[in-house]
């Protein structure tokens, strides 16, 4: 279980920039679930993946796993737990290094590093086997640097990356929005299995309200640091794009927009 528990952050405090974001902001992520989460921008979606993170500090406020206080843990500690897919997909993978090196780096995710080769060739049917599994015909591009392939084949890569050792949580940060919509429903398509495959608890922010609908067990807007709609698996599934449309067009007008 994840909780975020009386969350403050403030950037630029003291300055004419600055912004109160969270104010005593709670959350609870129960294990298994399959969160997305929409909202406008600036609304806390990033941030609140940051904070979990450990990507930003907080001010004030627990960061609690399974009833342990994670709030002081270093970022790399965390990630021993926590899988990330980024909006790039060159900040979860090395571009300049083949596919089955960036494989290998995430093979040895929170192990420790000896005077042994760092390329296991005893795992090379095993990384085939995974990329053959994807049907991007990345199998026969192993050797290829990750930078040489297209969005979609890099974004495969790096969700490969992201659960090839277990983990706890797996945060996807608008992972499909620099693809284009074919591509990006075979990355979707790709999560929602490895998410129930894995059945590892998840977190998706995203701005394509389809997916928000058609994926995931949970659904989240925020706005101006809260969690103005939550909806459980039950309520969701009732919900349509319009519906939250409309709640979009809502806090928009109030918003003076």
């Amino acid at each position: 279980m994840l909780e975020l528990k009386h969350i403050y952050k403030t950037y630029n405090p003291g300055t004419v920039n600055e912004h109160v974001l969270f104010q005593d902001f709670n959350l609870k992520i129960d294990d298994g679930e399959f969160v997305t989460v929409v909202g406008s921008n600036g609304s806390g979606k990033t941030s609140m993946l940051n904070v979990i993170c450990g990507s930003v500090d907080i001010d004030a406020g627990q960061v609690v796993i399974n009833d342990k206080d994670i709030s002081d843990e270093k970022d790399f500690i965390r990630h021993r737990r926590i899988g990330r897919v980024f909006q790039d997909p060159a900040k979860g993978t090395c571009p300049s290094m083949n596919i089955v090196e960036n494989l290998s780096i995430a093979d040895n995710k929170g192990k420790k590093y000896g005077l042994s080769r760092g390329l296991n060739k005893a795992r090379m049917n095993y990384y085939r086997d995974i990329l053959a599994d994807l049907g991007l015909g990345l199998e026969n591009q192993m050797d290829s640097p990750v930078g040489s392939l297209s969005g979609g084949q890099r974004q495969a890569v790096a969700l490969l990356m992201a659960t090839l050792q277990p983990i706890e949580f797996l945060i996807l940060d608008e992972h499909t929005a620099a693809l284009d919509p074919k591509t990006a429903e075979i990355i979707m398509q790709l999560t929602d299995r490895i998410v129930k495959e894995k059945k590892v608890t998840t977190i998706m922010v995203t701005h394509n309200l389809r997916y928000a609908v058609d994926y995931g067990s949970r659904l989240i807007m925020m706005h101006q640091g809260e969690a103005i709609l939550d909806k459980d698996e039950e309520e969701k599934s009732a919900m349509s794009i319009d519906d939250i449309l409309a709640l979009f067009n809502e806090i928009s007008i109030e918003c003076g927009n």
